[in-house]
Parts: structure tokens; C-alpha cells; sequence
């Protein structure tokens, strides 16, 4: 049993062997298999020692390589070493000839240091005032002055107090001049007017502009113009100003110069503050704009009735084109009976004109009464949002709450908006009927006056 599994187990490994050995080999016995394994073995070998021997020699050229960055190393040390001693001597250098300075400068130190701390103030109230937008270059003798180390000579002292006298001269002129403006015509030079440091605009369009300050001793002046203009009698100023030719005119003056004037950025149009309104506050637009439409119609059409009525009283003949002439026609089919009946026709004839000019009057009425309650939902929807956002936010940043509360204040003011015109249409075609109305009554009453008379001759 032994030998039938050792067997068993060689034909199996003899097998496994087989299918390593490529298919063009054949194999007649278990020796023919036993010499193919010891030459495969013997290959593999073979490729085994040329891959170790390839191994050591790129170990030796890793080895080589790594000496070589060492070597590297140590020199850029070195290096690193010489070039920290000759920065720490000339440290040292300019340590002791800034101890010399001091020294040499004795009780003047103290003066040009106080001189250029005053130079590089002044030049920061000149670098952000409108009048450097006319003269750029003026400050740079001060940015000299405030960065040097060195004692300015003479004309660099008297270059401060004469750019003092210089901005106090500007400060109470109004003067015109040419300069870029960044976004107007592609930046090209444009005729401004500047009234002293409060306010520059445009000589052409009486624009407003804004001026940045230089971001360094290079940079161009930056006029630009303000996105949105103030208009209104400040816009009007302007304009005055960049016309007149002498006299005495009113001259719009920024005291914040400029920062009430970009102020109006924030302030919304009136396409803006319809929008904050929402939903609602287009409903109540569109409300307002068929009621408008509606009852001016309708005023027109009252007119023309009037105007045909007053016609046909001064008429004998009736004409079916008017409410009094279909009225004197329902008389002359009854005038032949009694006075109750001609009096009953009449009545009845009124009534039947009444309701035409009555038509649109409630629709008027009804408007007039919904806009103001939608202005109020739109009140309470605000609101709503409001005290949302300030539970979820809390009320650390008011802008957050900002449009809950434009809503509900812009839709309180269309709805008003929209319900007074609304009134005041209905109320002139309530008039207008009414007119008409007494004016039909009244004319009835006459004739059946007549009507009695003529039957008691």
C-alpha cells in the first residue's frame, strides 16, 4: 500500500513537472523527465548568479553615488559656513558705521528723525486726499524724506512745509484739469473738475468719481467712476459747476470726501426696492397696473356718455347712441297713457341705463381694499422670515435679517401705493356716474312734467 502511494505521488509530481516543460519537449519516461527538470534547474541557476552579480554592481554604483552627494554636502557646507561668517562681519560692519551715523549726527539725529516721521505722515494725508488726483507727483519728495537714512539737505526740509502751503492753497480752489479715468472711454483722459478735497467729477457729464490712493511710488493715480451717481439736486450742483464760467454757484461738498459719496452703491433703485417686495410685491403691482388701466377706461368711456347725454339734451330728436335719447324713445312709446304709467316706463328705463354706468365701480372698490391687505400679508411673510433667520443665526449680523424686513416694509408701501390711486379712479367714476344718473333723473322728472300738462290743457 506504501508503494503504490509513493507512486502514485512521483506520477503526480511528474505531472505537475510536465506542464513546465514546453510543449515542443517530449517525454518518453520518467528519466527523459528527470534530465529535463536538472537542465531547467541548472538555467535557473545560471540566471539566479547574473542577476546577483547584476545586483552587487548597481550596489556598487548606489555606493558610488552616494559618496559622491556626501562629498557634495560637506563642500556646500563649507560653503554655507564661509558665506554666514562674511554676513555676520558685514552685520557687524554696519552695526558699527550706524553707530558712527549716530555719533556724527549728534543732537540732529533727533530733529531729521522727528522730520521724517512728520514727512511720512503728511505724505499718508496727501496720498488719500483729492487733491494729489491734480498733482501725483508730490509726494515723492516726502516718501524721500520719510525712508532715508541719511540728514535731507535743505531743499528736501523746505519741500515739506512748501507741499503744507501747497495742499492748504488747493484745499479752497475749484479747479479743472485733465486726468485718466479708469472706466470711462477705456481709461482715457477726461476734463475734471475737483472742488478742493471734497468732491471730483466730470466736466463733460457731471459724473461723480472716485480717487485711489497710489499703491506704491510707480503707481498711476486711479480716478474711476462711481457705479451708481447720486442725481437729484447733488447731480444738478454738479452740473452747474462744470458750466459756469464765473458768478456764484452751488457746489456739491463730500465732507467725508467721497465715503458719502460711495455710500449711494448701497442705497437700491427703484426697480431694486420692487424686487425686495417679492412675490407679493409684483402681485400687488400687477393688481394696481389693471385697476389703473381699467379705470381709466372706464373714466373715458363715462365721459364720452356724459358728453353724449349733455348733447342730447339740447336736442329734441332722440338718438338710440346715447342713455337719454333711449329714455325720450321709451316715453314716446308710452306717452299716449296716464302719468303713473309714463312715470314707471321712465323709471324703468333709468334702470336699464343704470347698471352700464355702474359697471367697474365694485371691481374699482375691490382692488382698492385688496392691495393694501396683500401689502399687509406680505407684512407678515417678512416677519416671518425675519424671526427665522434669527433663530437659525441668531441676530449677530443684521444683514441676515435684512431682507425678511425690506419685504415686509416694501409690500406695506406698494400696497398703499397701489390702493390710493385705486380710490381716487374710483371715486372720479363714482362722480362721473352719478353725474349722469341725476342728469337722466332729472330729465325724466321734466318730462313727465311736461307729460302732466300738456294732458291737463
Amino acid at each position: 500500500m506504501k508503494i503504490f502511494t509513493k507512486t502514485t505521488a512521483a506520477f503526480v509530481g511528474a505531472a505537475v513537472m510536465l506542464s513546465a516543460v514546453p510543449a515542443s519537449a517530449q517525454i518518453n519516461s520518467i528519466s527523459d523527465l528527470l534530465n529535463q527538470v536538472r537542465s531547467d534547474s541548472a538555467k535557473t541557476e545560471a540566471e539566479n548568479r547574473d542577476r546577483e552579480a547584476k545586483f552587487r554592481q548597481r550596489a556598487n554604483e548606489q555606493t558610488a553615488m552616494l559618496s559622491e552627494a556626501r562629498r557634495e554636502l560637506a563642500q556646500l557646507e563649507r560653503k554655507a559656513a564661509s558665506v554666514q561668517s562674511t554676513f555676520d562681519a558685514n552685520g557687524n560692519t554696519i552695526a558699527r558705521l550706524e553707530g558712527e551715523l549716530r555719533a556724527a549726527q549728534g543732537d540732529f539725529g533727533e530733529v531729521f528723525g522727528l522730520a521724517r516721521s512728520k514727512a511720512g505722515e503728511f505724505k499718508a494725508i496727501l496720498d488719500s486726499s483729492l487733491i494729489t488726483s491734480q498733482y501725483p507727483q508730490r509726494t515723492q519728495v516726502l516718501g524721500t524724506v520719510a525712508e532715508s537714512k541719511a540728514l535731507p539737505d535743505s531743499d528736501q526740509l523746505n519741500a515739506i512745509w512748501q507741499t503744507m502751503l501747497q495742499e492748504i492753497k488747493a484745499q479752497r480752489q475749484v479747479a479743472t484739469f485733465t486726468a485718466p479715468v479708469a472706466n470711462v472711454d477705456d481709461g482715457a483722459e477726461q476734463s475734471v473738475t475737483r472742488v478742493g478735497p471734497f468732491s471730483i467729477f466730470t466736466e463733460k457729464s457731471a459724473d461723480f468719481l472716485q480717487y485711489t490712493p497710489p499703491a506704491g511710488e510707480e503707481a498711476n493715480v486711479l480716478l474711476a467712476k462711481l457705479p451708481r451717481q447720486p442725481g437729484g439736486a447733488i447731480s444738478a450742483a454738479a452740473s452747474d459747476v462744470a458750466s459756469s464760467s464765473g458768478g456764484i454757484v452751488y457746489a456739491p461738498i463730500d465732507p467725508t470726501r467721497g465715503e458719502l459719496l460711495k455710500s449711494f452703491e448701497r442705497v437700491p433703485d427703484t426697480g431694486e426696492r420692487i424686487a425686495q417686495g417679492g412675490t407679493i410685491g409684483k402681485i400687488i403691482l400687477i393688481l394696481l397696473a389693471i385697476g389703473v388701466i381699467f379705470g381709466v377706461l372706464n373714466i373715458i368711456r363715462l365721459a364720452l356718455a356724459k358728453m353724449a347725454v349733455g348733447g342730447q339734451k339740447r336736442k329734441a330728436q332722440p338718438s338710440k347712441s346715447n342713455a337719454l335719447g333711449r329714455i325720450m324713445m321709451a316715453y314716446e312709446g308710452a306717452k299716449n297713457k296716464d302719468a303713473d304709467t309714463v312715470e314707471l316706463k321712465l323709471d324703468e328705463a333709468i334702470l336699464r341705463e343704470s347698471p352700464k354706468f355702474e359697471f367697474g365701480l365694485n371691481f374699482l372698490k375691490l382692488a382698492a381694499g385688496i392691495a393694501p391687505l396683500l401689502g399687509l400679508l406680505g407684512t407678515v411673510t417678512g416677519m416671518i422670515k425675519t424671526f427665522q433667520a434669527m433663530m437659525i443665526y441668531g441676530t449677530g449680523d443684521p444683514q441676515l435679517m435684512a431682507g425678511g424686513i425690506s419685504e415686509a416694509l416694501v409690500t406695506t408701501m406698494l400696497g398703499l401705493i397701489a390702493a390710493i390711486p385705486l380710490l381716487i379712479l374710483h371715486s372720479f367714476c363714482s362722480s362721473l356716474a352719478r353725474s349722469i344718473q341725476g342728469t337722466l333723473e332729472e330729465q325724466s322728472a321734466g318730462i313727465v312734467a311736461r307729460h302732466v300738462e300738456s294732458r291737463g290743457v
